[in-house]
């Protein structure tokens, strides 16, 4: 009996060679690695890593390549192909991902790319995709906690800020005010953390570290950039905020945060045409704990 994981990567045993590859062992007659897709040195009896899937006379195949994503996932795909009967997209592998039109929002372009989850078709037994996100995720049964780091993914954009889909499972909002730099449907980001659970369970989500650990963080970039530029900074109060965040990479209101408690441990000097680093202290490090309290009055 065959335990295959379709659309999956699956760890599978090469059971015999034939002139257009190999047969891998999945406990039945065996699923075929194309000869193109062997890797070099392959013999009977190895055990590597493929990912199946079916092929276009509906047999179970073998590769080595690597899709975009697997069944579960939810990825940003490309359309390369659109039909009467629906969209095919480009996963990676030479065979494209079928999106019926029965799960389309709405007309898919050719060129056009969509946020996709890839589910196996409960008649065909084959890969497909949906963009109809929305029915495989919930925040019903929260697996997250306030303050837990997180990875999330780019769903959409509302009034009031990005909607995201937090560990593949739930949906969170990043609101737009607490946005400083571009983001796009379908972007990864790995750091992030659950800012509030509401009552409803609604998700509020911040971006990057929180805490201390993003001051200990900010305060070593500042640092490190002014070593790097002999110890000064044009950068101050008067700053335009789209000037900080294309230099540092942060908010204008945590790079104040930051100015005043690095002021306040003595290791720089605030000035009307910005911040020096002071020359009397070799910094090696900044304190990653101190209960000084930040002052942003630069």
């Amino acid at each position: 009996m065959s335990t295959i994981n379709v659309g999956q990567f699956n760890l599978m045993r090469v059971d015999r060679r034939v002139d257009f590859g190999f047969y891998m062992d999945d406990g039945a007659e065996g699923v075929l690695l194309p000869k193109r897709f062997v890797p070099s040195g392959l013999q009977v009896g190895d055990t590597i890593s493929v990912f199946v899937y079916h092929d276009s006379d509906n047999r179970l195949i073998a590769t080595t390549q690597e899709p975009f994503a697997v069944v579960g996932d939810i990825a940003a795909l490309k359309v390369v192909e659109v039909t009467s009967q629906g969209a095919f997209l480009d996963w990676g592998l030479m065979k494209d991902l079928f999106v019926p039109v029965s799960q389309q929002l709405s007309t898919m372009r050719l060129g056009g790319k969509y946020l996709v989850k890839l589910y196996i078709d409960a008649q065909t037994g084959r890969v497909a995709a949906t963009e109809k996100i929305d029915k495989q995720i919930s925040n019903d049964h929260l697996t997250v906690k306030e303050g837990e780091k997180i990875k999330i993914q780019v769903y959409r954009e509302s009034e009031i800020g990005y909607v995201v889909i937090v560990n593949q499972v739930h949906q969170g909002l990043v609101y737009k005010n607490e946005v400083f730099t571009h983001l796009h449907i379908g972007q990864f980001i790995d750091e992030a953390f659950v800012k509030k659970i509401r009552e409803d369970n609604k998700l509020d989500i911040g971006l990057g570290k929180q805490g201390g650990e993003k001051l200990a963080d900010d305060n070593q970039k500042i640092i490190s950039l002014l070593k790097s530029h002999k110890g000064f900074l044009p950068y101050h109060d008067k700053s335009a905020p789209d000037d900080i965040y294309a230099f540092f990479g942060m908010s204008k209101k945590a790079f104040k945060m930051n100015v005043g408690m690095l002021y306040k441990l003595k290791l720089i000097s605030i000035a009307d045409d910005g911040i020096h680093l002071v020359p009397e202290v070799a910094v090696t490090a900044v304190p990653e704990n101190t209960n000084t309290q930040p002052d942003t009055s630069i």
